[in-house]
């Protein structure tokens, strides 16, 4: 197989790429590491028309960016979104698969409280234009009507896939597992947690690279969007830090909870009936084994930071 994968600098596009490879496959790379601007729709002049699976994850990700950059979070998922399909949609053959994510719809979950865990058929809502935090839902939104709209028309297939808090090693510092890894490799005596009570379900990234595969190898999955994450272990912030509290043999001298930030998700876990239904997919790796995989990661790449950061 010849395969494209935007964003495959990204986290889940590198490990993606990775296990493609493996696997004999072919795989291309576009991404801004590597010089390609997926916002400058003449990017996509230079590429062939004979990709047999186009995975586009090409996206600005972190709740820190969602807040300090939503004019470039934007810019990649809309803009980026239409260069991508404006190119596929001439192809004589592939398919393509867009990776969306759970904050396309959890305002609705904000709104209503529920149905945890949530299926692929709750309305996808912003719950205020003016939180920058929405600027990444904002566009995971309109890059699904775009997906299916541009599928209809054009004729081609497609399938959505929709995250669900992935995480694993060699995903930076703006997300929360690695975030607090490292301040425990610290050793920091003042814990401040932000938020603790709000629920999330982690989804360690080899289960969300296989269960992507699956969703665009399958033809079962065509037109359809599929939620991708792990149902088994929903659990509070607060009692993920002390989790890995435990995992990581470290406590502490004092916790403070703080204030989540405006806008901050209450619940979150994915309905996965409809994958499983579909393709068989179920997550197989436990929070526990994760959080010790990623630990020891970060634990090594902390070996090449100054002493005094």
């Amino acid at each position: 197989m010849k395969i494209l994968i935007t964003g495959g600098e990204g986290t889940i596009g590198y490990f993606l790429a990775e296990r493609l490879r493996q696997q004999g496959q072919k795989v291309d790379i576009l991404d801004i590491k590597n010089g390609n601007d997926i916002n400058d729709s003449k990017t996509f002049n230079k590429l062939d028309r004979d990709y047999d699976y186009v995975y586009h994850l090409a996206a600005i990700n972190g709740t820190k960016n969602f807040y300090e950059r939503p004019v470039d979070v934007l810019k990649v998922g809309v803009q980026g979104v239409i260069n991508v399909l404006e190119w596929f949609k001439d192809n004589k053959k592939g398919k393509i698969l867009f990776t969306s994510s759970n904050e396309a719809y959890a305002s609705w979950i904000n709104q209503t409280g529920g149905p945890i865990p949530t299926d692929e058929t709750v309305p996808l809502c912003i719950e205020d234009v003016f939180n920058p935090r929405w600027s990444y839902g904002a566009s995971k939104l309109i890059g699904e009507v775009l997906f299916a709209n541009y599928s209809r028309v054009y004729g081609f297939p497609m399938s959505i896939v929709r995250y669900h808090n992935s995480y694993g090693p060699r995903m930076g510092m703006a997300h929360v597992i690695p975030e607090f890894i490292m301040r425990i490799i610290k050793k920091e005596k003042s814990f401040s947690i932000n938020g603790g009570d709000e629920t999330r379900s982690f989804c360690y990234i080899d289960d969300t690279v296989r269960a992507t595969q699956m969703v665009m190898e399958s033809d079962k999955t065509n037109g359809e969007i599929i939620h991708i994450g792990n149902n088994k272990e929903e659990i509070k912030i607060m009692d993920l830090a002390k989790k890995m509290f435990r995992l990581f043999k470290y406590r502490p001298k004092k916790i403070a909870i703080m204030s989540a930030p405006e806008g901050c998700v209450e619940r979150r876990c994915p309905d996965l009936t409809k994958i499983k239904t579909l393709i068989g997919y179920q997550p197989e790796i436990s929070l526990e084994e994760g959080l010790m995989r990623t630990y020891k990661y970060y634990e090594q790449e902390s070996k090449a930071f100054p002493k005094n950061s």
